[in-house]
Order: C-alpha cells, then structure tokens, then sequence
C-alpha cells in the first residue's frame, strides 16, 4: 500500500493544478504520519564534469505542439543549475521510477546503469510542502485547469478567467494555462490526492518555492518527462529532512 501524502495546512493544490473532473473534497486525502521512515534515501552523486543534455540549446528551442507555440526559454530566465541533466545517482529504486527532491527542486527520472535524467522544478511555498508515495494514474495533453474552489474564494479575480468546461468552471488547455503543455495527475489507489506534476507558463519560478504544492516543470521538461512516463509510474517525494541530507 502506497504511503500517503504528508499534506500541510491543507495542502490542497490551490494554484497551478488541475484535476479531469470536479476538485475532490481535501477530506479524501488521507494524512501519513510525520514520522514513518522513508524506506530509501537516494543521493546523486557528484560526477566532475556533469553531462548536460545532447543539444541542450535545442532542448529549450520555440517549438510547436498540437496547434501552440511553446516559447523558447531565454538565456538568464532560469538558473542554469535547474536546467536538464544526464547525472550519476545512487538510489534502490528501479529504472522508471520518478523520485522528487523538494528541498533542492530536482526531479529525477531513474534510468539504468546508476544513471538518471535531472530536471529542474518549482515547488510548494512555505505551509503548502507535501511528501509521500503515488501513482501516476492519468496523463493529458495541454489540459484543462479547473481551480479548487477554494482558491476561487481566496481569489475571486480569477472568476472572469474561468469559462465552463466539460468538468465546471476552469480555463481551456493553452499556452495561458497555469499547467502548461503536459500534466500528469498523482493519486493513491482510487483516490485523487489534487497533486499533478505539470509544465507552467512561469518558467522564472524553477529553482523556487513559490506554488500551492504541485510540481512545476519547464514546459519543454515536461514534455520530455510525459513521452517518458507511464501510466502507473511510481513517484516518491522526499520530506525535506531526507531531501536535505
């Protein structure tokens, strides 16, 4: 059984997310205690020099995908440090698995050979952290982004953004949605847990803390990441305090 998330203040994806149908009630979430161990503690090893992507310029071109134009990432608008990687990393957990580092917002994507794809991500602000185990149970394309409707309490300005969808009241997939060109969609057994890994229109907030809890990604990341991934990936989100050591 898949440990739960460790949801703070009510954790609920409240910005950037999506779910394929009306918001579930954050009282399906269920809570893992604080203390249960996490069974491995994966550390990427310090390789000199480190291997960038093959074309790495390439890999952040303009480029155009089902009808939208995915922007080209300037020079300067995100840390190189957060940009893809080909890195060496030690960890138990088989080829295929997605293994998140909040405190360092990194995501690995476990390969063989002790290897793994990093990518550089944005994560949830201060009261909005989670960690735990989940599935990847649903992808989508350029989806649709229905806000919780708390967040629409909290942000009532966003009402004249929302149009209605198949799902209630959301934004049109597109390169003005907050997921960006790929999302996949986190949930543990049955359950929705609200949290999705997802590309963004920000690109500027990789390296930072500044979403509602999910996972951000460079839009060009997350496309890479998506024809790589899955249904029924297993994804692992490190607790800062073994994030951190």
């Amino acid at each position: 059984m898949l440990a739960a998330f460790a949801v703070m203040a009510g954790g609920i994806c409240l910005a950037g997310c999506a779910s394929t149908s009306p918001p579930v009630d954050a009282s399906l979430v269920a809570s893992a205690p604080r203390n249960e161990p996490v069974r491995n503690e994966p550390v990427e090893q310090v390789v000199q020099p480190e291997t960038a992507i093959a074309g790495e310029s390439a890999s952040y071109a303009a480029t155009k995908d089902a009808g939208f134009t995915v922007p080209a990432i300037k020079p300067g608008q995100v840390d190189p440090a957060f940009l893809r990687k080909s890195v060496a990393y030690s960890t138990k957990e088989p080829p295929g698995t997605i293994i998140v580092d909040t405190a360092k917002h990194y995501l690995y994507y476990v390969e063989a050979g002790g290897r793994a794809t990093r990518y550089g991500i944005g994560v949830g602000r201060a009261g909005f952290a989670w960690s735990g185990e989940a599935t990847i149970k649903s992808k989508q394309e350029w989806p649709d982004w229905y806000p919780p409707k708390e967040m629409i309490e909290r942000r009532p300005d966003l009402k004249k953004q929302l149009a209605e969808l198949q799902s209630g009241p959301g934004v049109h997939g597109g390169p003005s949605n907050p997921l960006g060109a790929r999302a996949m969609y986190l949930w543990q057994g049955d359950r929705d847990t609200l949290f999705r890994i997802h590309g963004t229109n920000e690109p500027w907030t990789i390296g930072k803390s500044q979403s509602s809890g999910c996972i951000r990604m460079i839009n060009q990341d997350a496309m890479d990441l998506y024809q790589k991934t899955a249904i029924g990936t297993r994804v692992v989100v490190l607790p800062t305090s073994v994030a951190r050591r």
